[in-house]
């Protein structure tokens, strides 16, 4: 089965109206300082595999968390950088 090539249309969109909110009015492809970093703002091709490994390293995080494990600080790390550029608010 091919998967749908907008598979995350709606939370790309999402995205987009999080964006604007902080920073209305800049294109695709140019940076803001958002939270202390330079944030690009993401073409869909480009927000893709970043929403997915968001999305993955957030289930990681919180099925850690539900078991009691020790979090490893890199997917802390991970997790908080991919939040701060798809404009989330950081989970912990």
């Amino acid at each position: 089965m091919v998967p749908d090539a907008r598979e995350f249309e709606p939370q790309y969109r999402d995205y987009l109206a999080r964006f604007d909110q902080a920073h209305a009015g800049t294109g695709v492809g140019a940076f803001v300082k958002h939270r202390g970093r330079l944030v690009k703002k993401l073409s869909y091709d480009e927000f893709e595999p970043m929403f997915s490994e968001y999305r993955d390293v957030e289930e990681t995080y919180t099925d850690s968390l539900e078991r009691g494990d020790t979090i490893n600080d890199v997917v802390v790390k991970v997790l908080r950088e991919r939040a701060i550029e798809l404009f989330f608010d950081p989970p912990m």
